[in-house]
């Protein structure tokens, strides 16, 4: 199948061309995002292929249905950013990759977890200077300590077995139980209490109207003074500026983000040399005890096989067929809400 794929890297053209050389799917890759005046590029293939930080509003969708696309592959599970409801009334089909390595954003969140509470990445500025004090380097021991599971799917919960190795305490909040965690000992809460419980809160949930903003400042309100706060999933889970306040305010004692709110026009670039205008992330670097990651928790050297892998089989399968098991239909995105 013609296919192009936007927003790429030189690890995702790795990735993809060694997967198709079982497809043998027809790929153009281009590195620019596809936006309002790139979506001339898309013109005459029948399937695009977007990251994250490509967004599909009614006008985009239009012009690519005009172009004569009639798949979009997402390479992501989530799918916030396209509107399917436009999707659907032009008859184009949004697939994704449900699930590509749990294990590897699990992990990244207790790389951060352990990277506050030790201060590894000031221990490691200080050593390269030849300062070996380890004034305010003071950790605790997580054993012990009370970790709130925001979101307990197959992400949240390999990061509750995780912590459950280190001797923590798990406490749970979700729509639905999940037996794996019960099995392991979580205790489900209203998300009140878990606020209110936890030295430790993690979000692992998906971004929706109702989620939006989910941490603000009447949740970080009930949070015990000096809290750590994870966040590996999506940055609009967490209200910037109430968390720089509960920062200042010591509610927050650690803050760890590979997500941020407004990241799409940051994130995946070098900006090294130019003066980042965003000035509320510009504050949340400030502080000694925030860790900031530029939404690198998914990237393994095995999610991106199975990304490039799925996405294709994806293609494969509605080229074959017409349709896809891993198609999103408008009903997911109303069930969200």
């Amino acid at each position: 199948m013609k296919t192009a794929f936007f927003n790429t890297k030189s690890y995702d053209r790795q990735s993809f061309n060694t997967a198709n050389k079982q497809h043998q799917h027809e790929i153009i890759f281009f590195e620019c995002h596809l936006s309002h005046e790139t979506v001339s590029l898309a013109a005459g293939y029948s399937a695009v292929c977007i990251f994250i930080n490509d967004y599909l509003d009614t006008e985009m969708l239009e012009k690519l249905a005009q172009g004569g696309t009639k798949l979009i592959a997402l390479r992501s599970a989530g799918f916030n950013h396209v509107d399917l409801a436009a999707a659907s009334h032009l008859g184009l089909a949004i697939v994704r990759v449900p699930a590509y390595s749990p294990y590897a954003v699990a992990e990244h969140a207790v790389a951060l977890i352990l990277s506050l509470n030790r201060k590894v990445h000031r221990a490691y500025n200080r050593v390269r200077e030849g300062n070996f004090s380890i004034e305010g380097l003071l950790g605790f021991d997580l054993h012990g300590a009370t970790v709130g599971v925001i979101g307990t799917g197959r992400i949240g919960a390999i990061f509750a077995q995780i912590m459950r190795g280190f001797g923590c305490k798990l406490i749970g909040y979700d729509a639905y139980q999940n037996s794996a965690c019960l099995e392991m000992g979580m205790t489900y809460v209203q998300i009140s209490e878990l606020f209110a419980q936890s030295d430790i809160i993690s979000l692992h949930c998906p971004l929706t109207p109702d989620s939006h903003h989910l941490v603000n400042a009447e949740a970080i309100a009930q949070m015990k003074t000096g809290t750590m706060l994870i966040n590996t999933s999506r940055g609009g889970l967490i209200d910037t500026q109430a968390a720089i306040d509960g920062l200042k305010s010591g509610a927050i004692g650690y803050l760890g983000i590979d997500v941020y709110e407004q990241e799409a026009d940051l994130f995946f670039e070098d900006l090294s040399n130019e003066v980042i205008q965003d000035d509320t992330f510009q504050r949340l670097l400030t502080f000694p005890n925030v860790i900031v990651t530029g939404h690198q928790a998914f990237f393994t050297s095995h999610a991106l096989a199975n990304i490039a892998e799925t996405t294709l089989a994806n293609i494969t399968e509605f080229e074959q067929s017409g349709s896809c098991l891993n198609e999103v239909k408008i009903e997911q995105a109303i069930a969200s809400k």
